[in-house]
């Protein structure tokens, strides 16, 4: 069955065209788009005109390509954006009905179990014990695993858009980080004493955009290649040196390095921020990073029914 898997994130709109073969993902096309649907995003009046009409050209031209790829079953989720706007469902509903997909907005709690099923399908080896997070443009997903399977997750309202756009001082942002990272380490130490795992051997891996934005840049990648993403391992003084290194640079002198994905000049340095914030937080000496996430998990859902 060729199925594809599509995730509205809060900056970027992703979608994977793959099969699952003896569990296994073998993606067949992967299209990404910077629509930045957070941008602008106000408490009262929710997702902005510009981002939901940016949005929603990129989700008619994903319509038209699994159209095109005579996909048989798709699966779209709308995650922390949709979640967090008074106009969220409304735009979602204007998305089922402009282009025919079915559009979902789920819960922190099912973004964290897809996203987890993701990443533990490419990580070679897998560890017993690990902290996965996913920093998005709106909300940061944690996630503890033991064994392959959920232990404890959390959504929080920490993304790279609302960072960058509502702090225009580092000083600002790491206050927000810190407080936010305060409140996963307390919950992280209750979670580990209830599923039996200990803090101090949890590997800390990273997924979705800003951290494979990392490692491409680290490889001076001139193409986005998944496979060499897949277990590519930081060490935190690398990151250190990548955040000492951009800072002083304008967004578009970020952009014309290779691995940086255009779009992603002015968030990346929030980004950054937040993963070393999370590296301190755990006391980690490193970063793996995978490609996979929860587009890869949502084909293995659709394949097996859960």
């Amino acid at each position: 069955m060729l199925a594809a898997a599509i995730d509205a994130g809060s900056n970027t709109l992703r979608l994977l065209i793959g099969r699952v073969v003896d569990g296994r993902v073998v993606p067949e096309l992967y299209q990404r788009r910077i629509c930045r649907l957070a941008g602008n995003f106000s408490h009262q009046e929710g997702l902005s005109a510009e981002s939901r009409e940016r949005t929603l050209s990129v989700f008619r031209e994903f319509s038209f390509i699994c159209q095109k790829s005579e996909v048989e079953q798709v699966r779209a989720v709308g995650t922390a954006a949709f979640r967090q706007a008074v106009n969220g469902e409304n735009f979602a509903d204007q998305v089922r009905q402009t282009t025919g997909l079915p559009l979902e907005i789920i819960n922190g709690e099912a973004e964290g179990f897809y996203t987890a099923r993701g990443v533990v399908s490419a990580l070679d080896p897998v560890p017993a014990q690990a902290l996965i997070f996913d920093i998005g443009g709106g909300s940061t997903e944690f996630i503890l695993c033991v064994d392959s399977k959920v232990a404890w997750s959390q959504s929080l309202s920490l993304g790279v858009v609302h960072l960058t756009e509502a702090h225009a001082s580092p000083v600002t942002r790491q206050a927000e980080i810190s407080k936010t990272l305060a409140l996963v380490q307390a919950e992280l130490q209750r979670a580990c004493i209830s599923s039996g795992a200990d803090p101090a051997k949890l590997s800390l891996v990273g997924t979705a955009g800003t951290v494979t934005t990392l490692a491409a840049l680290d490889m001076q990648m001139s193409e986005y290649d998944w496979r060499c993403v897949n277990n590519y391992s930081m060490p935190y003084h690398t990151l250190q040196d990548c955040y000492e290194r951009l800072c002083p640079m304008t967004p578009l002198e970020r952009e014309a390095l290779p691995g940086m994905e255009p779009g992603r000049g002015d968030l990346i340095i929030a980004g950054l921020e937040i993963v070393l914030g999370i590296i301190q937080a755990t006391h980690s000496e490193r970063l793996v990073v995978s490609d996979f996430g929860i587009l890869e998990g949502l084909l293995l859902a659709m394949y097996d029914g859960t």
